[in-house]
């Protein structure tokens, strides 16, 4: 989960974090903590939890529009939280229905579309990503930073960043690097970019349509769309060099790969590439990389399974406690300055990395629906092994 920008230990949440809305046949969720940019806590993934279930079992429910207020849609998990809370059982109860509640958004019944007007970092992106349609406009920015801090790519983005063209995935997870809204057009994590002048007539629009068709929906959406094309200064520019980097087996390959090219003409770029991913902990680093790659074989439902042992083995501190330093330098002191512990990538071995890889006990595992062993919205936190 990605960084919010906040200080001091974790604030309790007003219901108010969340508001939901109930227009004609659509649901509008508004993210209503703009002065934390619209962190997502505990209590905020249990709301969401709750009124996803509860729409999605109303009939007269067409159509839910999510949305946050401010200058954000969501920068994120509320770190602060981990830090503090390390490995207890609310933290643990948190991830889980984060993971269970993506899973839910991502296999929803009804149209869901994301307005993403400013930042949908880290944990905010995953909701950006898991929705029917993802509306991003001149102010959107997306990125993933976990690894940076000693954590990995969660909550879905790991088999959605797999899925992206070439190796584009690779180089977001491991570098953390932000995509402006035709860049996640480019891409495919954005699926309309509109005006942010024009999201106000949108939103009416949807409103008005009284229909949660896809088709439907996707035609009222383009009437406000404009196309748009990345120029030479994108990332996306150097995507034939992403790819041969950022396709090598091993992150010490990468960073040979990027050395390499650094002092080519016209690959500047490269060398705050490697700057940027010297600066990340090598454990997050590795972890992130493994799970990226093993997600290109996944399915959603085996990738969620997967992120939720790893983020549960990191809080626990199996092989590293570099989360705890990672939040500490850039949330809880703001200093900046690292120390991980292993410090270098050759530490961090395949060995390591197969403990917080490795199967839970069943009882212990994430419970998503499966044909003929969990219902669909089934297999919730309160009848795992973690409260038995």
């Amino acid at each position: 989960m990605a960084p919010p920008m906040a200080d001091s230990k974790p604030e309790s949440q007003s219901p108010q974090d969340v508001l939901d809305e109930e227009k004609g046949r659509v649901r509008v969720i508004t993210l209503n903590n703009p002065r934390k940019l619209n962190i997502i806590s505990r209590e905020v993934v249990i709301r969401l939890a709750e009124i996803y279930e509860k729409w999605e079992k109303e009939n007269d429910v067409e159509m839910i529009i999510m949305k946050g207020a401010g200058r954000a849609f969501s920068a994120g998990g509320d770190l602060r939280v981990f830090y503090y809370g390390k490995a207890d059982k609310h933290v643990i109860e948190a991830v889980y229905k984060m993971y269970w509640l993506q899973y839910h958004i991502h296999t929803y019944k009804k149209t869901v579309v994301a307005i993403v007007n400013g930042f949908a970092i880290g944990g905010g992106a995953s909701l950006t990503v898991a929705s029917t349609f993802k509306v991003v406009t001149e102010k959107t920015v997306l990125s993933a930073p976990e690894a940076g801090f000693g954590f990995h790519t969660d909550a879905s983005l790991s088999y959605v960043l797999s899925h992206l063209p070439g190796h584009i995935g690779e180089y977001l997870a491991l570098t953390g690097a932000r995509l402006d809204a035709v860049e996640m057009i480019a891409t495919g994590l954005g699926t309309h970019y509109v005006p942010s002048e024009k999201l106000e007539e949108l939103e009416k629009r949807l409103v008005d349509l009284k229909s949660g068709d896809r088709n439907i929906v996707k035609a009222a959406i383009e009437d406000f769309c404009l196309q748009v094309q990345h120029g030479e200064k994108s990332i996306l520019y150097k995507r034939s060099l992403i790819d041969k980097c950022f396709s090598k087996d091993t992150v010490e390959e990468i960073m040979e790969a990027l050395t390499a090219e650094s002092n080519m003409e016209g690959n500047e770029w490269v060398k705050d590439t490697i700057q940027n991913i010297k600066k990340s902990s090598p454990t997050g680093l590795k972890m992130t990389l493994r799970s990226v790659r093993q997600a290109r074989k996944q399915t959603l439902l085996e990738c969620l399974k997967k992120e939720f042992r790893l983020t549960v083995n990191t809080l626990r501190g199996i092989i590293s406690k570099d989360i705890y330093e990672g939040i500490r330098a850039l949330v809880i002191d703001k200093d900046n300055s690292p120390k991980w512990i292993p410090p270098s990538l050759s530490e961090v071995t395949e060995e390591k990395l197969d403990l917080v890889f490795n199967p839970f006990d069943e009882e212990f595992e994430l419970q998503l629906p499966q044909e003929e062993k969990i219902s669909r919205w089934g297999g919730k936190f309160e009848c795992s092994g973690f409260l038995v």
